[in-house]
């Protein structure tokens, strides 16, 4: 996840939305992004739901912008770089990863697209086994 107070939009990759099967709407007053979908997602206790753009995107699996940050009234403290606010009366902080966490994630990453792409690949011989 990454959050980013120069966002505009609350986006959620699509993969995380085809992986975790969530429903997509049309947007409304559409422009260069796609979908709206509602994304719930945690980060130890902290639950929540986001409505959300959905894009291709293979940096993260979600990103928050502004509309996050001001709903939630967070205040980030820039030299330790957490993120900090109140949910359901409770004080929430959310810190950044140490880099044997950031190492991790990539490797889950790397082969959370390496799946989706074997995936898609198998998919495709399949449709031309069938045409032929």
């Amino acid at each position: 996840m990454i959050i980013d107070g120069r966002s505009y939009t609350n986006v959620p990759s699509n993969m995380l939305v085809e992986k975790l099967g969530l429903p997509t709407t049309k947007h409304p007053y559409p422009y260069k992004l796609q979908w709206l979908n509602d994304v719930a997602f945690s980060i130890g206790k902290y639950n929540d739901e986001v409505l959300c753009d959905v894009v291709p995107m293979h940096v993260g699996h979600l990103l928050l912008g502004r509309p996050w940050q001001f709903d939630q009234r967070v205040i980030h403290n820039g030299y330790t770089n957490r993120y900090m606010f109140k949910h359901l009366r409770k004080n929430v902080t959310l810190a950044p990863l140490t880099p044997k966490q950031v190492y991790e994630d990539q490797l889950k990453l790397r082969n959370s697209i390496n799946q989706l792409m074997e995936k898609s690949k198998k998919k495709r011989v399949k449709m031309k086994k069938k045409r032929n």
